[in-house]
């Protein structure tokens, strides 16, 4: 049965962080490779960049480097690890998409944020949902982000493009969202924030 995703501007955006939602996981399809660590989690805090175009309402997203440490060459949200010098995971996602992408913090409106999400790499993500308005100039982070793209945010809020999917990581089949669009394989903890607010955004 095909699921009817609302017309989406911003107060529908706002609207729909009002229902507070649960935390998500990388292990959420994988019940039987639950953290063994007790280690605490990492903060980290992710931006969504939205922004209004004659095409519509676009997301903003990057494609780290192939040479980092943590999730390389993947798709993923402009952000990191809360520094000592942040207030609060709100800024350090302000901090690191004005770092890794060249956008300003004052021509983002933070809406909301979703809930938690917990990396097979140990980190504690922390989604704001921000509203850019204005124009700027993308710049890459050297080393650290290899492309800036934007995808329809009405393709990532539609739950029927969403696939379950499967790979062998570290000896183990593990399974996880993903939601390509074109040449971009958008999956992993990405994917699963992303479904976590399509779901938000169909109608009962």
């Amino acid at each position: 049965m095909t699921r009817m995703v609302m017309p989406i501007d911003r107060e529908s955006l706002v609207n729909m962080l009002r229902n507070p939602g649960v935390p998500s996981s990388d292990f959420d399809l994988n019940r039987a490779f639950q953290p063994k660590s007790t280690t605490p989690l990492r903060p980290a805090g992710v931006l969504i960049p939205i922004r209004e175009t004659s095409e519509g309402l676009r997301l903003i997203l990057t494609k780290r480097s192939s040479a980092l440490k943590h999730h390389p060459g993947q798709i993923a949200f402009p952000g990191g690890r809360v520094d000592p010098g942040d207030r609060n995971h709100i800024d350090a996602a302000l901090r690191e998409a004005h770092e890794e992408i060249g956008l300003p913090a004052a021509q983002v409106e933070v809406l909301g944020e979703l809930p938690t999400h917990q990396t097979v790499t140990q980190f504690e993500m922390f989604p704001v949902l921000g509203w850019v308005s204005g124009d700027f100039t993308a710049v890459a982070e050297l080393g650290e982000v290899s492309e800036i793209f934007d995808v329809p945010l009405a393709h990532v809020l539609n739950p029927e493009n969403f696939r379950i999917q499967s790979r062998r990581w570290r000896g183990q089949m593990r399974s996880f969202y993903t939601v390509p669009y074109g040449p971009y394989y958008i999956w992993g903890a990405t994917a699963r924030i992303l479904r976590g607010l399509a779901e938000r955004a169909v109608q009962a």
